[in-house]
Formats: structure tokens, sequence, C-alpha cells
């Protein structure tokens, strides 16, 4: 193997509490708030004895809700951590209950980036959701961030809800970005085993044209208002691409702390278990460890590079694993650039907006 492993500069923290889990998440989080003190107590555990002292690149709090946690209690964790200036430290705020005095302490213990949970603007669509903020605290929870000193903000927005038009996501976009904001993701609503809806189907869901047509909306408005389209859900202002999330999409190394946590060190992608019990049991341990072939970091390393906007750089490709990317994958590539879902560029091949569309039919050609 050519590819040498570098230190793991960046961790991802999952806080799994919820006041009350929203209709269509299956991501795992827990009410048990009464859990929360033992929990970051072994946390804390779990950092102190996996990581390596690393100066951190990012460190990313994930949820959950990771604004159930005090100021103090941030402050604790990043503490933990050899963080500098530098570090890009994000955290996920869900927009309820959020004064300026909270996101005032937030800043001063050196979060410098914040990712609001704001999903729509359309307040009658946020009941059906189970959302329990309002359009307008959203608003004015970016307006008191601002005062607060953050300048680094993004908003999360879902498309294809029930009862949403192209109207409602366009009216969406179009606010979000008269708040000066500098960062937007974009998810298309999936409805997995595990949340709410799953067993209560909701009525009147976008179809499958309406949510392309969305999306290819968003991306002209996006566009239109100087946010650069780097990966397939995302937009930033020039400078403020997500650092964390961009080093998921490079394929480098991270680590994952916390109950239900992924991390990635030494070609090991390892997952934490999704129960308290169990991680109490034994923070240091996780649930499932795979060491992965040669064969199985290629594909994730074509499968991840593709979601950025700038695509794969074939030559970087080569010398990780020591092949011809355009000799062994020459049928494909063939097709899907016949086909204009694949477009050449000077380091290797990125989609079309068409083969945004169709990635993951066009992705699965890649994987043996």
């Amino acid at each position: 193997m050519i590819y040498n492993y570098l230190m793991t500069k960046n961790a991802y923290i999952h806080i799994p509490f919820c006041r009350q889990k929203c209709n269509y998440c299956s991501f795992v989080s827990f009410p048990e708030i009464k859990y929360k003190e033992p929990y970051l107590k072994n946390l804390s555990k779990e950092i102190q004895y996996r990581y390596k002292n690393e100066e951190l690149d990012t460190l990313y709090f994930g949820g959950g809700t990771p604004s159930l946690l005090t100021p103090e209690e941030f402050k604790h964790l990043i503490n933990l951590f050899n963080v500098s200036e530098n570090t890009e430290i994000t955290a996920e705020l869900n927009p309820e209950n959020l004064s300026y005095e909270y996101l005032k302490a937030l800043k001063e213990t050196g979060i410098n980036r914040i990712s609001i949970g704001c999903q729509t603007f359309n307040d009658d669509i946020l009941k059906i959701i189970g959302r329990k903020h309002s359009s307008k605290q959203v608003k004015i929870v970016v307006s008191e961030a601002q005062k607060a000193g953050f300048d680094n903000i993004s908003l999360d927005f879902i498309y294809g809800l029930p009862e949403q038009k192209c109207e409602d996501f366009e009216n969406d976009l179009i606010t979000a970005t008269k708040l000066g904001i500098q960062h937007i993701s974009l998810y298309g609503l999936k409805i997995d085993d595990g949340c709410y809806f799953k067993s209560h189907y909701p009525k009147n869901l976008p179809d499958e044209d309406l949510q392309a047509d969305m999306y290819l909306k968003a991306i002209e408005i996006m566009t239109s208002k100087n946010f650069e389209h780097y990966e397939i859900s995302n937009f930033a202002l020039k400078n403020f691409y997500s650092k964390h999330n961009l080093n998921y999409w490079n394929n480098n190394t991270y680590y994952g702390f916390g109950i239900a946590a992924h991390g990635y060190i030494c070609g090991i992608r390892y997952s934490n278990t999704n129960t308290f019990k169990n991680y109490f049991n034994n923070p240091a341990i996780p649930a499932e460890q795979k060491q992965l072939t040669e064969s199985e970091k290629l594909e994730e390393e074509i499968f991840l590079g593709f979601r950025r906007m700038a695509g794969i750089n074939v030559n970087l490709i080569n010398s990780k694993y020591n092949i011809d990317f355009n000799d062994k994958y020459k049928i494909i590539i063939k097709k899907y650039l016949d086909s204009g879902h694949l477009i050449k560029t000077e380091y290797g091949y990125k989609f079309s907006t068409e083969g945004v569309l169709l990635s993951n039919y066009i992705l699965a050609d890649f994987i043996e």
C-alpha cells in the first residue's frame, strides 16, 4: 500500500439528547435528559482514552440537540482537545429557547461556527414535521447570533416535505439569503426505519419529479446569490465551506466520540454502541470495527469524492491506490461522458447537474 495515513486531526462528538424527536428523524437520540450528567462523564472518559492529543483542524458537536448543553459543558469538552484559534469548532443548534446571553457565552467557549436546524420557514409545515420552533424564532436566533459575534452561520433545510410546494422551498432559500448567513445545507426528505413518519406516513408528499425540480431551483437561486455549490447538498459563500464535512468527503480520518458515533482511523471504520447501558459500561470500546480492504477504500474514495462538485482527482487516486483509474473504469467513464452525466475536468471527472440527479445510480456502477 502506497498511501500513508496521517494523524487524525478531526473529531465528531455526538450529543444524543432531544426534548422530542421530530417526525422525520431516524437519528439516534433520546428524550432522557436525566442521563446527561453521566453521559458527559463517560464521554470525557472515552475522549481521554482514545484521543492522541493531535492539534485539531475541526471539532464538530452534532446530535441530537447539542444546544441542550450549557456553555460550561461545551467548554469542558472543548478543553479536552488540543485546539487553536484556527480550529473550526461547530455546534448544531435548535432555534427554540436560544437567548443572546446563551449565544454570547457559546462564542466565548471557542465555538466559532454554528449550524441551525431551520428545515423550512413555513410554520404550517413545521407543525406537520414536529418542529417546536417558528420561522420567526429562526430569524431572531440568526440576528442574536450575529450580535454575539458569530460570522460563520449555517442553516439546514429539508425539501420534499409534506404539503411543500416548489414556491415554498424557493421562499425558504430566498428568505435565508437575506439573513446574512454564510452557509446552507439542503436535504431531501427520507423516511427511514425508526422515524414517526415510517408508521404514520404523511399525505401530500412531493413526488420525485417535484423534488428534482426543487433541487434544481435551489442551485439556480443559491448560485445567483453568490453561494458556491461546493458539494451535492451544500452551498457556501467564498471561504465558508464546512471544513469538517470536507474532511469526510476528502475521505480523510476522523475521531467519533459518543453514543452512535462513527470514526475512521488507520483504515478502520468503527461505530459506538447505540445504548446508554452499553456505553456507560465501557465507553472506550467500539461496538463494531471493520478493517477496510484496499478495494473498499478505493470505492469510498470515489463515492465520497464525487459528492464534491469539483469531482475526483484521478492522479491523487492513482497514487493512493496504485491503479490506473482511466483504464480500470474506462467503460463506465465513457458511458457517462457520452450520456452527459460526467464532465471531464483538469484533474479528473465531476458530475454534471443531470449527473447529480442520478448520482446514486452512477456510483453503483463504480462499486465492484
